[in-house]
């Protein structure tokens, strides 16, 4: 069988790696390989966003990179599908599988469709039902597409079913963020910034903030930065996304107590958000991983596409309420958090389920 696996930003890297290592296991040990071409779609083309991943994660080189690179969504959309075309015209392929929601997982799935080649969706059904997030307009045109359905949880599964997807294309095979996370964790370390700033474990938070809802007005992030700073009570160490770094340097009132760094690799990013006492964010795979670390949560998100970080985690979500959002700070600083449970299936063997049903369904 003959697979094109999809990656094209830091989410999905983490995401393929472990599926590159449970192909790679599958074929010294059985007798229906699967021979798999890795295409970079160059949607992440920092190297503190690409490369030290491939790195760390021991991915191997991709066998092409398709330098889409910046721009809008749709100049970035436009780039990976024409190139994409291209590649898949040259590179003729049984199954393409993409993964997560970013750009390059829905224009890849467009591209595939309409050359006649099948496609499964590793994360496949997860919604935030939030139409002003670009992820959800990926996640939505790559699940009516698709032909198979790798899902993290029984509410994806739900989402697929009530959209009219059958039974036997979905796969509920748990969440390879996991598989990534459960075989690098001893492999974590302090990033440079731990004895510079003198960090204690859980004595520190973590934050992170991206999304246009929270950066792109000045006036809002602002006020997170000024309540953050005074109502945390503890140092949080802020890795600044570049699209969130514009408007921290043009703050009037510069915190005290965020400690703003350059995106960290994953083991450094690892490191620290298991050893903090808390980890505030409005991304969506942090949520994940907070939850089967046990770290308390707090997503400055209306709403998340990953409910069991919440039902089944350390997550809870305030939204734009900064009211929560203290009342949130203050639970957690008298000890008051609760206590999570790791979903099921979040036990890294999800990529080892994901290829023995690539096998069974070649």
């Amino acid at each position: 069988m003959k697979i094109t696996l999809i990656a094209g930003a830091r989410p999905n890297f983490i995401k393929i790696a472990p599926i590159i290592r449970a192909i790679e296991k599958n074929n010294l040990t059985s007798g229906k390989k699967i021979d798999y071409r890795l295409v970079h779609t160059g949607q992440h083309y920092d190297d503190k966003l690409s490369k030290v991943f491939f790195e760390q994660l021991n991915i191997p080189e991709a066998h092409v990179n398709l330098g889409a690179g910046s721009g809008t969504q749709a100049e970035q959309t436009g780039k990976i599908m024409v190139e994409f075309e291209r590649d898949l015209s040259a590179h003729p392929t049984d199954l393409v599988v993409v993964v997560g929601d970013v750009t390059s997982t829905m224009a890849c799935t467009i591209v595939a469709k309409k050359m006649n080649t099948k496609v499964a969706h590793v994360e496949g059904g997860i919604r935030s039902f939030d139409m002003a997030m670009p992820e959800e307009i990926n996640r939505m045109v790559t699940d009516s597409l698709a032909d198979y359905f790798f899902t993290t949880s029984e509410v994806a599964n739900q989402n697929l079913r009530h959209n009219g997807v059958k039974e036997e294309r979905i796969f509920f095979v748990g969440n390879t963020m996991i598989d990534t996370l459960n075989a690098n964790l001893s492999r974590a370390f302090k990033p440079q910034l731990w004895d510079k700033n003198k960090l204690d474990s859980k004595r520190y938070g973590v934050l992170t903030l991206h999304r246009p809802s929270n950066v792109d007005d000045p006036e809002k992030f602002a006020h997170w930065m000024q309540l953050l700073d005074e109502k945390a009570a503890m140092p949080l160490i802020f890795p600044v996304h570049p699209r969130t770094l514009k408007n921290f340097a043009t703050l009037v009132q510069k915190p005290k107590n965020i400690i703003t760094c350059d995106p960290l690799s994953y083991l450094e990013f690892i490191y620290l958000i298991k050893e903090a006492k808390v980890v505030i964010t409005d991304s969506g795979g942090v949520q994940e991983e907070t939850t089967v670390l046990g770290v308390p949560c707090i997503t400055l998100r209306n709403n998340t596409e990953r409910p069991e970080t919440i039902t089944f985690g350390t997550n809870e979500m305030t939204g734009d309420s900064y009211d929560l959002l203290i009342d949130s700070l203050t639970k957690l600083n008298y000890g008051q958090w609760k206590k999570g449970t790791i979903p099921p299936k979040w036990d890294g063997k999800t990529s080892e389920r994901i290829v023995r049903i690539l096998t069974s369904i070649s």
